[in-house]
């Protein structure tokens, strides 16, 4: 609540004729517009770099494999938090206030949560991808056809959006004094209660995070058996064995580089995660340390395209082929 005290006569409201308003912090001008320039452009490299892979993996049909399937929905996911959440979070992180309206904030809540939580289970697919390929190599492609990832990542959208909106629906009804008091005009975030921020944490981030990495240990160990097997056998069959060497090497480099996706993954959405369980435990308000956790996992979104070309060789060569057919500079 305001009060009209003279010592608070510097102090900035984001509707100052409210008396439900939360505070604004207002920033220098300089340090304002640097913030505009760096935080866009890393907007404008999230939609191109995502847009990228949207493109050159729907164009070619040779990339139409059930792992870059996962890597095109991954992508998608990219896009939109890109094109669609970062831009107002940009002007709510900057003003520090909401002004985009109440039915926005639930709509632009909602899809955040919507793309982080498909994220989240399409990296864990990924993972359950990988782990076949390596393990399971001669039954793989039986396993896990084009069809049988599409439909896993129908079933991954399906369960986001029910996420999602749970989420909202559980935001709608909370009773939390806590929550109450930090629901001031002017703000715009996920709430959740003591209880949902815990269980959400565990079950949308922790658990999964910690399956996947128990999966690429576990796939690092079969590659180093398959590895001194292949250097045992080499021998036998010259051609055939230079033949499993070079399609293992390749399952081995691909799953390198997803583990390496989902490690990053990991690490920028930690922090948040790890916030979202301790803020209403302990009580403490921090608003604008929120803003910056939820800017650090929207870098994720910038790193993916800049480690597959960096790593992924056939992406390289896969965009040079798609742009230069479209812009006529190859046959």
């Amino acid at each position: 609540m305001k009060n009209n005290h003279s010592e608070t006569e510097s102090v900035h409201y984001c509707f100052e004729s409210s008396n439900t308003s939360c505070l604004k912090l207002v920033y220098p001008t300089t340090i304002r517009a640097s913030l505009y320039v760096l935080l866009g452009a890393t907007i404008l490299l999230t939609v191109l770099g995502n847009l990228l892979i949207i493109v050159t993996i729907s164009h070619c049909k040779q990339l139409h494999t059930p792992t870059n399937y996962l890597i095109l929905s991954l992508a998608v996911s990219d896009f939109l938090l890109g094109a669609v959440v970062m831009p107002p979070s940009l002007i709510r992180s900057l003003e520090t206030c909401w002004y985009l309206g109440d039915w926005f904030c639930k709509i632009h809540s909602s899809i955040d949560v919507l793309l982080a939580t498909a994220s989240i289970f399409m990296l864990y697919l990924i993972s359950l991808d990988r782990y076949f390929a390596v393990s399971r190599p001669l039954l793989y492609h039986t396993l896990i056809t084009a069809r049988v990832a599409k439909c896993m990542i129908l079933i991954c959208w399906v369960l986001s959006a029910l996420v999602s909106f749970g989420m909202e629906l559980n935001s709608l009804t909370i009773q939390d004094v806590y929550l109450t008091e930090l629901n001031c005009e002017g703000r715009c975030t996920v709430l959740l209660d003591k209880v949902s921020s815990i269980l959400s944490s565990l079950f949308l981030f922790f658990i999964p995070g910690l399956f996947m990495l128990g999966l690429y240990l576990k796939i690092l160990v079969i590659a180093h058996k398959q590895a001194r097997s292949l250097q045992v056998t080499i021998l036998t069959n010259r051609i055939h064995e230079k033949t499993r060497i070079i399609l293992s090497k390749m399952e081995q480099k691909s799953t390198r580089t997803l583990g390496i996706v989902t490690g990053v993954y990991l690490s920028c959405w930690s922090p948040c995660f790890i916030y979202t369980i301790i803020d209403p435990v302990t009580g403490l308000s921090t608003p604008y340390m929120y803003d910056i956790l939820v800017w650090i996992y929207y870098l994720n979104s910038v790193v993916n395209p800049i480690i597959y070309s960096l790593l992924f060789k056939w992406f390289r060569e896969s965009l040079r082929k798609t742009f230069g057919k479209i812009f006529n500079l190859s046959d």
